[in-house]
């Protein structure tokens, strides 16, 4: 007969004991577990970040979409001081995510969040998060982030100025979301959930302002890549002449040559491959494209992981 242990939740206050101090730094060490709570690849941008007098605990981007995400944590019960600076920061930062983490929420406030998720355009997105230690018997802690409140498409399809998206935008959606689906579930890839109506889709890399990507482009041309951009031309253009110095080494564990795009009159840089392939083609082309497109972002991440670690490492103590 099976013996199970007996399971505890423990109180925030025996593991952090300060908000500010304790927990929003560890809040922002997760972030990662946090966006795959939510189905996004969330990469940190700031902590303490200012709006007016206030100050935001998390600002973060969602890889996947490029939206700006605001995160706002409470070691205790929801109040409806947090709630109103949680508006104030999305209003700051103009956010289109918008997540609030603590102990436990009061019901006015999901409600208060039900209630923005279906009034608001589908571009804006509230969620609230419960963050649980959980214990069974004396064994070590475990944290875990438990979703209450979130979107609901369906709910929100009939509100705001944002237009349908044409047939060639479901294309474009129906093509990503089993693309990342796949990624997502045989090959731990990313932790994005959900495909946007568009001709691209970013995946994170591990390193704040490198990612991989896949996207049609012009002349009915499908590119896998990885991006470069730190946030300053200069950093991108090093970051690249190292891979470029490396660039022998790199196309023989590839197995292909590269496009290796500079890009001297932008801020950013991109290595890159390319194929023929538009999302207008057939099912059967463009699962073929589908599969072409896994096979090489595994391989950007298998070549160039590594390396992207070590160089940025050397750029930041140059």
């Amino acid at each position: 007969m099976t013996t199970f242990g007996n399971l505890k939740r423990l109180n925030l206050r025996e593991i952090w004991c300060n908000e500010a101090k304790d927990f929003t730094p560890w809040l922002a060490s997760h972030i990662s577990e946090l966006g795959e709570a939510l189905g996004m690849d969330l990469e940190l941008t700031q902590s303490e970040a200012a709006v007016g007098g206030f100050s935001l605990d998390l600002l973060a981007v969602d890889i996947s979409s490029h939206s700006t995400v605001v995160i706002e944590n409470q070691l205790q019960s929801t109040d409806h001081d947090h709630l109103g600076k949680l508006i104030t920061y999305a209003s700051g930062f103009d956010a289109s995510v918008i997540i609030w983490v603590s102990d436990s929420f009061r019901e006015e406030h999901r409600k208060a969040l039900d209630w923005l998720n279906q009034v608001t355009d589908s571009e804006t997105e509230f969620f609230a998060v419960v963050v649980e230690i959980l214990q069974i018997d004396d064994s070590q802690p475990a944290f875990n982030f438990r979703p209450v409140v979130f979107p609901n498409e369906w709910s929100k399809g009939g509100h705001g100025p944002t237009p349908p998206p044409t047939p060639r935008m479901e294309k474009y959606r129906n093509y990503f979301q089993a693309l990342i689906d796949e990624l997502r579930d045989k090959h731990a890839f990313t932790k994005s959930r959900k495909a946007q109506p568009e001709s691209w889709h970013d995946f994170s890399s591990g390193h704040t302002g490198v990612v991989y990507g896949m996207s049609f482009v012009h002349d009915r041309k499908a590119r896998v890549h990885l991006y470069i951009d730190l946030g300053n031309y200069d950093s991108n253009k090093a970051l690249f002449d190292m891979f470029l110095a490396d660039r022998e080494a790199i196309e023989s564990e590839f197995g292909y040559p590269l496009a290796w795009e500079r890009l001297e009159d932008k801020r950013a840089s991109r290595i890159g491959i390319y194929r023929p392939g538009s999302i207008e083609d057939s099912e059967p082309q463009l699962r073929e494209i589908r599969a072409w497109s896994i096979e090489n972002l595994l391989r950007f991440r298998e070549v160039f992981a590594e390396r992207t670690k070590e160089y940025l490492r050397e750029l930041r103590s140059a």
